[in-house]
């Protein structure tokens, strides 16, 4: 199994979302929306969700594939470096803390798979595209 991972942002930081379907397909198989966050956490959040996705279906030889340069480094240090400004609502901020938590918990709990860059010069948009350049 391909699976391929998208966020969009509609303010940056503002609410955002993020994607993973299967590639060739394009069948949606899981998507997230937040109130607040950049796209760039969005981006990383679907590589892990991604992650958590092909472990709780027992699918183990999978690939990930990821427009974002970002989300890769974060993956690869297991860690989301953000900088992003606290939002006025300190529950929406701790609603945010918690999934970002959770994501770097799985990556140090499991991160088997092959994560790969999307080169998109070649293949064009990522099959998770919004399509909202």
């Amino acid at each position: 199994m391909e699976i391929c991972v998208d966020a969009s942002c509609r303010k940056n930081p503002g609410e955002f979302e993020y994607r993973g379907v299967e590639r060739g397909t394009k069948k949606e198989l899981f998507s997230y929306k937040f109130d607040y966050g950049t796209n760039n956490i969005g981006e990383f959040l679907a590589v892990v969700h991604a992650i958590s996705y092909l472990k709780n279906n027992n699918i183990f030889d999978a690939k990930i594939y990821t427009d974002s340069v970002t989300a890769l480094a974060w993956v690869r240090d297991k860690k989301c470096k953000s900088k992003i400004a606290p939002h006025q609502d300190e529950e929406i901020n701790k609603k945010l803390k918690a999934l970002i938590d959770r994501a770097e918990v799985v990556l140090k709990q499991f991160h088997a798979f092959d994560i790969l860059k999307w080169d998109t010069k070649v293949l064009g948009e990522i099959e998770a595209d919004y399509g909202r350049k």
